[in-house]
């Protein structure tokens, strides 16, 4: 890619997925990452370890893709259930190198102060069980933000952390964050209408990762992995997406750098599903019209989401127009035809026909041929673009073998 992209940025917009899954609630990895990084500043660390610190904060629930694990973790101070996720964000960070640091402390950050494991050394140990500590804060107090119900739980939010120092805390951090929420300021940056701000200070006094493409299309494919996580009925879809639209571009003579920009738009389409209830999402039956209506939001939640990351100001708008049609009729943003990038429809094309041809729990994935007469009466119907739909035709077998799951080894 000729664009040259900050790593951070992209992290630090990527995170806005990560907090999708709490539905309503859509900042609890900030506010993590902000109380984290306080407790780093009332210890008098230099500033790249508070941003570490506030990174981990972010990326902390990486494991995370379901709203009803998430609803557990908010609801319950202690869950049995937690284990997992903390296991899968791991390995989702092991596998990246220039996060792979982070990966013990996310390992285990739902485990008790008694509990971590002798072989962690101190620093890590101390920091992932402040992101536990902050964790359990910010579950707490999450019945009260906003119009101003936060403040009068201050005391009692404290002392229910005091209550647990020495077994699930370790007791001096216990005492660092005693130090830091005395001040309402601490709690009052943890507001919507603060968040943001404390994010781009943060964004301002980071140092700069110049990310190379192999790294930014694994990172889009750690994101993919946590959408396509979400229900048993996506598994593998977003790789599938991503697979067959850049082979599709080839056939079609598109140049290198839109190629590669668009298999990352192909692996993030569908961040905006992290939104949608579990419980719509895996819905085996038809929709009714308000369920159908969130669904249709998950296009513009993935379009807000890329279009601030810098240097993706292609990939944003062909990632969020998977679903608007040439005709002018597709959703969120019914987008005239004359408008419609190439790379767009291309990326619709390829996210139907994977569809189709995946297993789902309730059916069989459908033949190629089956497919391909699914899409070709979307052509006569002006629903998806022709050409496309030509090149598709004509290289029927490559294009399934690259949009099932089992390609993706």
């Amino acid at each position: 890619m000729s664009v040259v992209m900050d790593l951070r940025e992209v992290i630090y917009a990527l995170s806005d997925a990560l907090d999708l899954v709490g539905i309503d609630d859509i900042a609890h990895g900030k506010r993590v990452g902000i109380m984290a990084a306080e407790c780093a500043r009332v210890l008098g660390l230099p500033a790249a370890e508070r941003t570490r610190l506030f990174d981990l904060g972010l990326l902390h629930d990486i494991g995370v893709s379901s709203t009803r694990v998430h609803r557990e973790l908010v609801g319950q101070f202690d869950w049995e259930g937690a284990q997992e996720h903390c296991r899968v964000g791991a390995e989702r960070l092991a596998a990246f190198e220039p996060l792979a640091a982070l990966a013990p402390m996310v390992r285990y950050h739902h485990t008790h102060w008694l509990h971590l494991p002798a072989t962690l050394d101190a620093e890590c140990a101390q920091w992932t069980n402040l992101i536990y500590l902050v964790d359990r804060v910010d579950a707490l107090a999450a019945p009260y933000y906003g119009d101003d119900h936060l403040l009068p739980q201050v005391a009692q939010l404290r002392a229910a952390i005091a209550q647990h120092a020495g077994e699930a805390f370790c007791p001096d951090l216990v005492e660092v964050f005693m130090a830091a929420s005395a001040a309402e300021a601490f709690w009052l940056q943890l507001e919507a209408r603060s968040i943001e701000g404390y994010m781009l200070d943060m964004r301002a006094g980071g140092t700069p990762y110049q990310a190379s493409l192999a790294e930014l299309r694994a990172l889009a494919a750690i994101f993919s992995r946590i959408v396509d996580a979400k229900s048993p009925f996506t598994a593998e879809h977003s790789l599938g997406v991503a697979r067959l639209a850049r082979f599709l571009a080839e056939t079609l003579g598109i140049s290198r750098e839109h190629c590669d920009k668009l298999e990352i738009a192909g692996l993030l389409h569908d961040l905006g599903k992290l939104r949608v209830p579990d419980e719509i999402l895996d819905k085996p039956g038809q929709l009714e019209a308000q369920e159908r209506l969130i669904i249709n939001t998950h296009s513009f939640e993935t379009y807000r989401i890329l279009r601030r990351i810098p240097g993706f100001e292609e990939i944003a708008p062909w990632a969020a127009y998977h679903h608007e049609e040439p005709g002018g009729g597709g959703y969120p943003f019914r987008i005239d035809a004359s408008v419609l990038p190439i790379e767009a429809r291309i990326l619709r094309v390829a996210d139907i026909f994977q569809a189709m041809v995946q297993d789902r729990p309730y059916r069989a994935g459908l033949a190629a041929t089956q497919a391909f007469e699914f899409i070709e009466a979307l052509r006569r119907q002006g629903r998806v673009d022709a050409e496309v739909v030509v090149v598709l035709g004509t290289r029927l077998d490559e294009a399934y073998r690259l949009a099932r799951p089992a390609a993706m080894a």
